[in-house]
């Protein structure tokens, strides 16, 4: 049974719809309100919204991914040593390397200015090379990570102070290959 009061029409099986002179007019026709909108049902506006919010949501993650593996790992004066306060650092990129067992990176070692060129390269190879051993003790095939030494020729700060020579001993890291896309890792 179909009544009608005025706009609505109502079925005994389905909600009430509303008609008005939007909904008799096809949006072809000549007679088509300049009142009446075309959207999408809103359904389908929330749809697009919520995939809109879910895209930005995993776009930050991937970058927050990103920056996880490029963070730095900073080390005490003239020591090759991983501090303790920096093996939550590496510990936080191993799950992004299990996410993408195809993923490469770079380890380059950096020293502040204070001791001989030759020095400093030898110290930055020293601190790359334990930050591998380091990755590799926790299960990272050797194989993806590739060391070098840039010694004090590309430092972080360039000042002669004891705060920028901290920011410059550390080692830097780099995605080679495999990180495009990046995968999150499973939580």
């Amino acid at each position: 049974m179909v009544t009608t009061d005025g706009t609505t029409v109502v079925a005994p099986d389905r909600p009430p719809l509303e008609i008005s002179p939007c909904t008799l007019v096809s949006a072809r026709s000549p007679w088509w309100p300049s009142r009446c909108r075309l959207s999408p049902p809103p359904d389908k506006a929330a749809a697009e919204k919520a995939a809109a919010e879910a895209a930005a949501r995993y776009a930050e993650a991937v970058a927050g991914a990103r920056a996880t593996f490029a963070t730095p790992v900073f080390f005490d004066y003239d020591k090759a040593a991983i501090r303790d306060d920096q093996k939550a650092t590496l510990e936080a990129k191993l799950p992004l390397f299990e996410a993408n067992p195809d993923i490469r990176i770079r380890v380059s070692g950096h020293t502040d200015n204070r001791g001989s060129d030759e020095y400093n390269l030898a110290l930055g190879q020293r601190r790359a090379a334990e930050v591998k051993r380091y990755l590799v003790a926790r299960g990272i095939a050797e194989s993806r990570i590739d060391v070098v030494s840039f010694g004090e020729e590309r430092p972080a700060v360039a000042q002669d102070n004891e705060d920028a020579w901290g920011k410059n001993r550390r080692d830097e890291f780099e995605i080679t290959a495999g990180g495009n896309p990046l995968k999150l890792p499973n939580k």
